[in-house]
């Protein structure tokens, strides 16, 4: 197939076009929106328009979903075909959802059920998986030289979310929303698989908050489910902020803790901060010479797993994650991979796995293998093209 690519510089871009062209099918890139994040709609839609006019093309893809894509292609009658790989994705309320070129392919399960009956015959379910072919070469030329750069006893690699937060624009003032909003915070972080900040969120608690920090605006042509965004958008990142920096502060106390991240560390400063980590090159040496790499999942990623399990079963390091309700779908919690339900539990598996090193490298081998033989990025894009247009 021919397929053009609409790029905007995510990290899964690369490895997705990669498996793409080795499955025999022809990749080319539209790049205009890496370079410019502040490109205009109308400028979008002329540069699609214009590369769908000059060639025909089977297929445009993208990761993450763009409803100027998906409307270009429905009046060229082109397919266009995305993998939701992040949460939220506030573009997902658009009515650009509904059209008959889409094929949606959504990570999280609880995403699925959310917007499946918006396009029932183009949205569909379909975890995410690592680029063995890539991973594999790259960890078979690990040297010395990584060894003693990238070993470490415990490591996490990504943001803390502070700088991400939109959450903290709001203020205290003395009033009940802060209170209540901090309360519920307080409350979501102490539970596992299940995340209930959207059903707590009555009308007026929605309407003062509102009032009181620039709120995200829905485009026209969409379901404004605001309740859904200061959930997710607002009050989720939040949970998510002070989750990941009470944590790895409660860690770095305890043991030695080797920190890759570009947010704000200065509230950690028993850790090892070791600044940011690339990508393609340097993260999955890191995963794979650290002796338990930390997974704390977003909590806008409902009951999915995210990309960060992937990467790191798939350079065969030892994943020790927050509980997520599809783990025990695909792999075997203990075997497989370890999880914690709460900071005790947590703190407790640290020290039990830096301390029975044969165990922890023999889950660490179930997983890269299991990942390796049923859920690795090529099976995946094979799936996903099988149910877009009935081939891989």
């Amino acid at each position: 197939m021919n397929i053009l690519f609409y790029r905007y510089n995510s990290i899964c871009e690369p490895d997705l076009i990669a498996v793409l062209e080795e499955l025999g099918h022809s990749v080319e890139e539209m790049t205009e929106e890496m370079t410019n994040k502040n490109i205009y709609a109308e400028e979008q839609l002329a540069i699609i328009s214009n590369a769908l006019k000059q060639k025909k093309y089977d297929m445009v893809f993208s990761i993450n979903f763009f409803p100027i894509v998906s409307e270009v292609c429905n009046i060229f009658k082109t397919l266009y075909t995305c993998w939701i790989v992040d949460a939220p994705v506030l573009e997902l309320y658009s009515w650009s959802i509904r059209n008959e070129c889409n094929r949606i392919f959504l990570f999280d399960y609880a995403l699925y059920e959310e917007f499946s009956a918006e396009n029932p015959q183009g949205i569909f379910y379909l975890p995410l998986g690592a680029n063995y072919e890539r991973l594999d070469r790259l960890i078979d030329g690990i040297t010395q030289e990584d060894r003693k750069k990238y070993a470490s006893e415990i490591s996490f690699i990504g943001s803390l979310y502070t700088e991400k937060c939109p959450y903290n624009r709001l203020k205290e003032d003395g009033s009940y929303l802060k209170g209540y909003l901090d309360g519920l915070i307080e409350a979501q972080m102490k539970v596992y698989g299940y995340n209930f900040l959207e059903e707590c969120i009555s009308d007026t608690v929605l309407e003062e908050f509102k009032r009181k920090v620039p709120f995200y605006r829905f485009p026209e042509k969409a379901n404004h489910n605001e309740r859904a965004a200061m959930a997710h958008l607002y009050l989720g990142n939040k949970v998510t902020e002070q989750e990941r920096l009470r944590l790895l502060k409660s860690i770095s106390e305890r043991y030695p803790l080797a920190l890759y991240t570009g947010s704000e560390t200065k509230t950690l400063p028993k850790a090892d901060c070791r600044g940011l980590a690339e990508t393609m090159t340097e993260m999955p040496k890191i995963f794979h010479l650290s002796k338990i790499n930390l997974n704390f999942t977003s909590k806008p990623i409902r009951t999915g797993l995210p990309m960060r399990i992937w990467d790191i079963l798939g350079a065969g390091g030892f994943v020790l994650t927050n509980y997520q309700q599809e783990l025990p779908e695909y792999f075997e919690l203990g075997k497989d991979l370890e999880t914690y339900a709460s900071e005790a539990e947590l703190l407790e598996k640290i020290g039990y796995y830096l301390e029975h090193e044969t165990e922890r490298a023999a889950i660490a081998r179930n997983g890269y293998e299991k990942a390796k033989a049923n859920y690795s990025l090529r099976q995946r894009v094979g799936e996903l093209l099988q149910c877009a247009v009935g081939r891989n």
